[in-house]
């Protein structure tokens, strides 16, 4: 089988990849959008990308492209702990002479704190992930340059960790779901199964007060347990929105399907964006194989 994630090598991506995956080739992308898009010109099997942080909330780059340009089905997840370090050249040797800090947004974020503190002067410099983070900086041993990335990509890379677990939150994960259009068996015996999700987008019609609570009630009195509602825009105008749903628990015969009737009988649209497993990642399966 044919894994796409978003790359390049020694991205927390692709430990969610080998955390689900035992055995398959895989092949890292550039963006979010090119590895979705792989997946529905045959060029990969599946893809797994991330959707959401602990700290930093959704990844609204995978939410609105899944929603807007490649409607795939969600058939699976993974937690997996975030661990954030700060790598260098090995040819550096006074690290406290950084004038840039690099790594995706999110990864900048988590480690605000951090970069405060220890590199109040450096520049912040936005990379696709953590990994093309790492790859830059091993491509540029003249630059006083850091990455922010974590011990995969310091393997992978050859750079030196100089600060460990930089991170400001020590609770900070982020979920990757599987994207494929046939059903998909996790096969790696090292990561373990935790629960079950249900994920529904709900479009709210723009004449019908009170939608929302009655979308909501419709769950509520079947004592089908939301463990998220997120709003995101529909891109139509100001104002217009639609909902993410998350259910806990697969898709049933009957509960779910009566919600979602029920739903659509207010008017509202629903449409079913997966029912899938998540499971949580074990560290010992980051190693690179």
């Amino acid at each position: 089988m044919k894994i796409g994630y978003l790359g390049p090598k020694g991205t927390f991506t692709e430990m969610a990849a080998k955390g689900l995956f035992e055995k398959g080739e895989f092949i890292p992308f550039r963006t979010i959008p090119s590895c979705m898009d792989a997946v529905k010109a045959g060029k990969v099997d599946v893809a797994v990308v991330p959707i959401e942080n602990a700290i930093e909330g959704s990844v609204n780059m995978t939410l609105d492209y899944l929603i807007h340009k490649q409607r795939l089905p969600i058939v699976g997840g993974i937690t997996v702990p975030i661990e954030q370090h700060l790598l260098v050249h090995p040819n550096r040797v006074d690290i406290k002479t950084i004038d840039k800090i690099v790594s995706h947004p999110h990864a900048i974020a988590q480690c605000h704190d951090f970069l405060l503190k220890q590199y109040p002067d450096a520049e912040w410099e936005y990379m696709n992930s953590t990994g093309a983070a790492a790859d830059f900086v091993h491509n540029h041993p003249e630059l006083s340059v850091a990455a922010i990335a974590n011990e995969l990509a310091a393997k992978e890379y050859g750079l030196n960790i100089t600060h460990s677990n930089i991170h400001d939150f020590s609770n900070n994960k982020t979920s990757f779901v599987v994207l494929s259009n046939q059903p998909v068996q996790v096969n790696s015996v090292e990561s373990k199964r935790t629960e079950d999700k249900t994920m529904l987008m709900v479009t709210l019609p723009a004449d019908y007060s009170g939608a929302l609570h009655q979308v909501l009630s419709a769950f509520a009195w079947r004592k089908l347990n939301l463990t998220k509602i997120e709003s995101r825009p529909t891109k139509t105008g100001l104002g217009n929105y639609f909902f993410i749903i998350d259910i806990e628990g697969l898709m049933d015969d009957v509960l779910i399907p009566g919600a979602m009737s029920e739903i659509k009988a207010l008017g509202c649209g629903v449409e079913l964006l997966g029912s899938f497993p998540v499971y949580s990642f074990q560290k010992n399966v980051a190693k690179i194989k």
